[in-house]
């Protein structure tokens, strides 16, 4: 069989689930697939499969790809659990008995099957179980932690693979509050503008820049990260830091970068609805692929609900905290 039959997506992405799911919802899709396959029953491989699907790759065609998958590689023997790299997608190692292929499948909210492809195995990328990389705080003056920490309660992004350990800090000013005025304009937040700094020596990976600033209360779900930079601190140690202003960013892919340097600034572009900075440690540079690593910072100063400062050391901000680097 051809590599390019081999890699070919069988294809109707629309409308994929966003809520998060077990993995044994994928688990029972695959495993009849796998039960079809290795009996050579075309309608069978077929049974979980939305219209699109059905439409895009009929029975013929289905017919002809998945006979000369089993000639090339024989029947599959098992599969690995499954990785779940975006809450609507798995990913399995398929086992044959003459190759190893990752399985790919995505999921409407129906378990209908609206992507599945064969592909080259790629064996997981290392994950850390904290930073070893000593990081600091990405800002300077006071900060809100409006999500951070190890549960959902505590943590919108713990059902994302790459963010599960993410932060979204917005800034706070000398009344304690967000933003002053009516909060109408970004120019009202005291975050909007504020320096967002390198947290680690690295090399920038990617810059991501030419996304315009919401209006407050909108959100810019076509280009998530907004204006962003990637940064590789070690092999598998890279930082996200997303939602920069737009044209503030002051490095570019390449670039070497020292802890404490100006990124650029802090913004409202993509996936926000206020000025914030989105924070996450991730194992790759290659932003979609990540899992996300648990970080300590070097030095904390945590404000207490009477207005004094603890410092903290090898500090892993949560939910709720008013901070800002010693």
């Amino acid at each position: 069989m051809r590599r390019t039959l081999l890699a070919l997506a069988l294809l109707a992405l629309a409308g994929a689930a966003c809520a998060a799911a077990p993995a044994d919802r994928f688990q029972k899709v695959a495993d009849r697939l796998v039960a079809a396959l290795n009996a050579g029953d075309g309608a069978a491989i077929q049974q979980d499969w939305a219209d699109v699907m059905i439409k895009a790759l009929p029975r013929d065609k289905s017919d002809a790809f998945f006979n000369g998958l089993t000639a090339q590689y024989g029947k599959i023997k098992s599969l690995d659990a499954p990785d779940l790299p975006q809450p609507a997608t798995a990913v399995f190692a398929a086992r044959f008995e003459r190759g190893v292929l990752d399985l790919k499948l995505v999921l409407d909210d129906k378990d209908k099957v609206i992507g599945l492809w064969f592909l080259p195995h790629t064996p997981p990328v290392p994950v850390p179980e904290r930073n070893a990389t000593p990081l600091q705080l990405p800002f300077k003056d006071r900060w809100f932690v409006m999500w951070g920490g190890d549960t959902k309660e505590l943590n919108q992004h713990h059902d994302n693979r790459g963010q599960r350990f993410a932060f979204d800090f917005i800034g706070i000013g000398p009344d304690g509050k967000t933003h002053k005025g009516d909060g109408l304009k970004n120019e009202d937040y005291y975050a909007f503008g504020r320096e967002i700094l390198a947290p680690a020596d690295g090399v920038v990976t990617e810059a991501i820049e030419g996304v315009r600033d919401n209006v407050p209360g909108s959100m810019n779900g076509y280009a998530a990260v907004g204006n962003c930079v990637i940064l590789q601190h070690a092999e598998h140690e890279v930082s996200v830091l997303a939602h920069f202003k737009l044209g503030s960013i002051r490095v570019k892919a390449g670039d070497k970068v020292k802890a404490g340097q100006v990124l650029g600034l802090c913004g409202n572009s993509g996936n926000s609805s206020e000025p914030h900075l989105h924070y996450h440690l991730q194992n790759t540079p290659v932003l979609q692929d990540g899992t996300g690593i648990k970080c300590f910072f070097r030095q904390v100063a945590v404000e207490s609900k009477d207005g004094r400062k603890e410092l903290k050391s090898d500090y892993s901000p949560v939910k709720g905290d008013r901070i800002e680097s010693p």
